[in-house]
């Protein structure tokens, strides 16, 4: 409705108003919420005082609109909520108020803040968006349910209910003896979904037991203890935790000299109360909920309320899905444990501890698995003596990073030792692990199924043998399928120390030839895996036109460890991705004197491996 902007357009608003919500609430708009003859009123008034302050400064006129809002999915609010909206819009430009000298007078928004003070203290929203000005007067109603069709095309009037919603019931204070069963009841489901959800996800049993202490105290207990059992049937205290911290230690004496039975299997059996806890008050209810899943006791789980009254059939209803939930999450748990110790123990015997230390070769050795979590990957190297005068080095890689693969890297590494304490020469032992490399691949894809293809092993084995009267050591090695070994002379010079052949295990009958090469003081044999070969940077990689051994030449008059951890930086650099695939360089310098070898340079430890 447009009305003029001068003393009457107070009065036609609210007459507007009034018309508007009577129309809308009137039998022939059954389905409209209902709204008292007061809360009309009150629309009225302040439809009034709305317009009076805006015709104090307005221009031309004003325009008034009047709707109602209801809860619902657009709105957000809750269902059965009704809103009458009333909106005043100025048009033109303002005009000073009669009587004022200043633009800025403090009687030109006096009663507009009196409008917001009231506003507030009344329970209205009252806003002013630019030249809008509304009020949204809440209506303590709800709105009628729909007409049945039938009556509403015969025109019968339709029953509403009329009475307001019941009150929300009031929350109890903390520390009141209902607040807890009151909470469990408001809030238990959203708990447990908590619950299971910060458990589940925990793969230490200790981490467990912690997590489900801080999450019943203090909601639901004012203490807690939790026993797990051990691997000799026994039972320790894993945690304990306590409304005031400074009591925990005591809680704890308390609890250890009285644990429960590991036969327990009753749920919320009730427990002496803690001798610790009787000094700070005059006792209360303890319960024990014994942690079981999959048939089997894995703990025990105890909570204590202080004062009266007695833990509410509620609360223990929740703590027993709490304590079910904390059984399973500790059953989880230790299985991860168990896998972690298993894995572990396997990678010990896949690498070395360390590199054999031989004159006239100063060794360093980088190896970064890329799998995260192990020690051993795809990947693996080892050095060893074969008598006084002859040592034996490799540097293998196994196709994929499971541990299936590190299962054919520990097979490769200890075949490769064993084949050498025979006495077999570099080309005699490459045959002979090529065929128990294609016979174990024929074997293992029988049951895996010949679509999945065997393991691939690039494999680069050498011996050394150092020449004390010229100082310089022989070197002859084979490559099968690996990265070729680089040669770096003191002048800067980079040659390929060995020819490309065929992968092991591919062709079973394929023969494999030796080169041979002099390693004089100041000189260096680079071997490393295709993790850095082939570390991608968009589609161009590493090596690409010969990028390895342009590296390499850089590095002239670095030692051996200086020159393992360059390559290393600079494979991490090529490119801003991580790195997606296992990393090991193998350096092997000539010196004049004994050096010191046997260093293991990596990014993360490598366990014991043996």
């Amino acid at each position: 409705m447009h009305v003029p902007a001068n003393e009457l357009a107070a009065a036609a608003a609210r007459k507007f108003v009034r018309a508007a919500l009577t129309e809308r609430t009137a039998p022939h708009y059954p389905e409209a919420p209902v709204i008292s003859d007061r809360s009309v009123d009150d629309a009225v008034l302040l439809a009034g005082e709305l317009v009076t302050n805006a015709a104090a400064h307005a221009g031309s006129g004003l325009e008034v609109a009047c709707h109602l809002e209801t809860g619902d999915a657009q709105t957000g609010a809750e269902a059965g909520w009704v809103g009458v909206v009333v909106e005043v819009l100025e048009h033109g430009p303002a005009r000073r108020p009669s009587g004022s000298t200043s633009p800025h007078s403090p009687v030109h928004g006096y009663r507009r803040q009196l409008m917001h003070t009231l506003a507030e203290s009344w329970g209205v929203t009252c806003r002013r968006d630019g030249k809008a000005t509304w009020v949204r007067l809440e209506c303590a109603t709800s709105a009628p349910p729909p007409a049945d069709p039938e009556r509403r095309v015969a025109g019968l009037p339709v029953e509403v209910d009329r009475r307001p919603p019941p009150p929300p019931e009031p929350t109890l204070p903390r520390g009141h003896p209902g607040h807890r069963a009151q909470w469990a009841e408001r809030e238990g489901q959203w708990f447990l979904a908590e619950a299971g959800e910060l458990l589940a996800g925990q793969l230490d049993e200790d981490m467990v037991a912690a997590l489900a202490g801080q999450l019943l105290v203090p909601r639901l207990a004012d203490w807690c203890g939790i026993w797990l059992t051990t691997d000799h049937a026994g039972l320790r205290l894993s945690r304990v935790w306590h409304t005031d911290e400074q009591r925990i230690r005591t809680l704890r004496r308390s609890l250890e000299k009285d644990p429960p039975s590991a036969a327990l299997s009753t749920s919320g059996l009730p427990w002496p109360w803690p001798e610790g806890e009787t000094t700070h008050n005059s006792g209360g209810s303890a319960l024990a909920f014994p942690l079981v899943a999959g048939g089997r006791y894995h703990g025990t789980l105890l909570i204590g309320q202080a004062g009266q009254p007695e833990l509410t059939d509620t609360v223990v209803r929740l703590v027993e899905d709490v304590a079910r939930r904390t059984a399973q999450a500790v059953v989880t748990a230790r299985h991860y444990t168990r896998q972690a110790t298993i894995s572990r123990t396997l990678q010990r015997r896949q690498l070395p501890t360390s590199l054999a230390a031989m004159p006239g070769i100063d060794t360093a050795i980088v190896y970064e698995p890329w799998a995260e979590g192990q020690t051993v990957g795809g990947d693996f190297y080892d050095l060893f003596p074969m008598g006084r005068h002859r040592w034996c080095f490799l540097l293998g890689d196994v196709s994929g990073h499971d541990m299936e693969a590190m299962s054919v890297t520990g097979l490769a590494r200890h075949l490769v030792r064993l084949l050498a304490r025979e006495g077999h020469g570099v080309e005699t032992l490459l045959n002979r692990l090529n065929r128990a490399m294609a016979e174990e691949a024929t074997e293992a894809a029988a049951p895996r199924g010949e679509h999945e293809g065997p393991r691939l092993l690039s494999l680069l084995y050498g011996e050394l043998e150092p020449d004390a009267a010229t100082g310089s050591t022989r070197c002859t090695i084979a490559s099968a399928g690996h990265p070729p070994p680089l040669h770096l002379t003191t002048n800067g010079t980079v040659t390929s120390a060995a020819r490309p052949q065929i992968l092991l295990g591919v062709e079973e009958h394929a023969s494999y030839h030796a080169d041979t090469i002099t390693l004089t003081p100041g000189e260096t044999l680079l071997c490393v895996t295709d993790g850095v070969t082939e570390r991608r940077n968009g589609t161009q990689q590493l090596d690409d036109n010969n990028g390895l051994a342009r590296i390499l030449a850089t590095c002239t008059g670095l030692g051996a460890k200086a020159i393992a951890e360059r390559i290393r930086q600079t494979t991490h650099d090529f490119s801003t991705q991580p790195i997606a695939d296992d990393i090991a360089i193998l350096v092997l310098e000539a010196v004049p004197v004994l050096g010191s070898a046997g260093t293991i340079t990596t990014s993360q430890p490598l366990g014991s491996p043996s």
